[in-house]
């Protein structure tokens, strides 16, 4: 007999969810197939089987917490799955005769005309079906008290009725570790960071003219499509670089500023919200960065991301246009002190400056940032030096 154990998490980790068996007790498996799938506040775990053989049995269902070591089941190896019984040919059974219920003596209910003008009141206000009323009073007469009790158990069913209709349609679920861990370290930053946001528009025009001039032959050089990313993330860097508060961080009673610069791209996935860490980007070129970006947001969709992918960042960017987002306020991602956003890019009417009216490609950015360490000019001056590095493309290639 094979145990199935709860491996290793990660660094920090110490407690993971059972988010899902992909066999039922009983089943055939094969060696390295998988069996269950494990959720931690980052990561999710795929569990194999060690061996060929059968799933005897499960010990942690479907939504329990498990710790490492901890056993999720074990495997018979080398059995063969159970075909199952077929049912009986005679299986099927006749109807139980119920037995009559024991007949319950009743005093005969004299009827609401012969109860006195109070009752008879209440009867006609309420509405209560008074012939379906056992009087409780002499002879068997209803009396307001009957009616009342009547009157509220009407209601009471009505309620409960009215409740299982709303019931049926809502649906309740467990909020996944992720998601769990998403909402608290958000909530966490809004109370602990000063957070304030500061605003810019770039105008994506020169930008968007070289991506399309030079991206079949920069995909047929590099293998990768040319995108926004890496240009934001190369003005980022060199921001970052003549503005370091923007890329420091809060440690006790010190600040410590980074010369290096990993910086973190939130992507969206269907368990939520995740921020894998582009390393060392002042290092990697444009294509580096590009293929970098896509290969860890495959990981993300996939549910495959490391806890060394997830950590260590320096700074964060999140790219809300590719939903359609116009603006929003990014939270910063502790203990970084600084999150930029992008929005959609939208053609809108400009002033130049010779006076013409031109439709240019215009984008909204901006940065939360964490006003204990970072004031108003430099979280500015970190916004109009991204916003003249990608209005001119030039600059991020000459580092001017």
């Amino acid at each position: 007999m094979l145990e199935i154990k709860t491996p290793v998490l990660g660094e920090s980790v110490a407690e993971a969810t059972v988010a899902k068996w992909h066999k039922k007790a009983g089943e055939g498996v094969k060696k390295d197939e998988l069996l269950v799938e494990l959720e931690t506040d980052k990561v999710t775990l795929e569990v194999n089987a060690a061996d060929n053989g059968v799933l005897e049995s499960i010990s942690a269902d479907t939504g329990a917490s498990v710790v490492v070591g901890q056993t999720l089941g074990f495997i018979k190896a080398g059995a063969a799955a159970s075909t199952p019984a077929a049912p009986p040919a005679n299986s099927n059974k006749k109807d139980e005769v119920k037995a009559a219920p024991t007949a319950k003596a009743a005093q005969q209910s004299l009827g609401i005309e012969s109860s006195g003008p109070a009752a008879r009141k209440i009867a006609a206000e309420t509405g209560v079906d008074t012939s379906k009323i056992e009087g409780t009073g002499k002879d068997g007469r209803i009396t307001k008290g009957d009616i009342l009790e009547a009157g509220n158990k009407k209601q009471e069913i009505a309620n409960n009725s009215q409740s299982t209709v709303k019931a049926d349609r809502e649906v309740r679920v467990k909020m996944t570790k992720l998601r769990q861990t998403i909402a608290k370290r958000l909530k966490e930053s809004q109370n602990t960071a000063a957070m304030l946001t500061t605003f810019n528009e770039v105008d994506m025009t020169n930008s968007m003219k070289m991506r399309s001039e030079f991206n079949e032959q920069f995909q047929a050089t590099y293998g990768v499509k040319l995108g926004f990313m890496s240009l934001f993330t190369k003005a980022a860097v060199q921001a970052l670089k003549e503005l370091p508060a923007v890329n420091a961080e809060i440690a006790g009673d010190e600040i410590v500023y980074k010369n290096y610069y990993d910086v973190g791209i939130a992507v969206g996935t269907e368990q939520g919200l995740v921020v894998p860490v582009v390393r060392d980007c002042d290092t990697k070129n444009f294509a580096d960065i590009e293929k970098e970006i896509g290969r860890l947001a495959k990981l993300a969709r996939d549910g495959k991301l490391s806890m060394t992918d997830l950590t260590g960042g320096t700074f964060t960017i999140t790219n809300g246009g590719i939903y359609g987002s116009m603006l929003s306020t990014p939270i910063i991602n502790p203990p970084q002190v600084g999150i930029m956003g992008l929005h959609n890019i939208v053609k809108r009417a400009v002033v130049m400056p010779d006076g013409s009216i031109q439709a240019r490609d215009m984008m909204y950015i901006a940065l939360s940032y964490d006003h204990r360490i970072i004031d108003g000019r430099e979280a500015v001056t970190f916004l109009v030096r991204v916003k003249q590095l990608i209005e001119d493309p030039r600059r991020l290639v000459l580092g001017v």
